[in-house]
């Protein structure tokens, strides 16, 4: 049983990477063919590319970094605010920032979780 579980999620693992790479295609290839490279662009190719890392780290190592869906979701959230039209609310701008920022924290702390600052005993596996 243990062994059904891991190949379907190697499978499913490289169904993402092959899904991901065919939009990360289909994406320049739109940009080629409006013959016009826009920030939003760029960022979502971006997405794309950590989606890749984060799916070969997988692969390679049998697990996730917290760290990658992190960077996801603050490329995806930056994204949002540049795709936003300039009548919305200011109050949505403001908390898509606040969700950027607690997000920037959060990698802060568990890039410090590794360090001697913290004093945390990582031996007995609570995090």
């Amino acid at each position: 049983m243990k062994n059904l579980i891991r190949i379907t999620q190697l499978v499913g693992a490289a169904i993402v990477l092959i899904a991901t790479t065919i939009a990360f295609c289909l994406e320049i290839l739109k940009m080629a063919d409006v013959q016009s490279i826009e920030l939003a662009d760029l960022l979502l190719l971006f997405i794309y590319l950590e989606v890749m890392g984060m799916v070969g780290n997988y692969w390679s190592n049998q697990s996730i970094r917290l760290t990658y869906p992190l960077f996801i979701a603050i490329t995806a959230l930056s994204r949002l605010i540049i795709l936003q039209k300039k009548d919305t609310d200011a109050s949505f701008l403001i908390f898509e920032s606040g969700a950027i920022l607690l997000l920037a924290i959060a990698i802060v702390v568990l890039k410090l979780r590794k360090s001697k600052i913290l004093k945390i005993d990582l031996s007995r596996g609570d995090i």
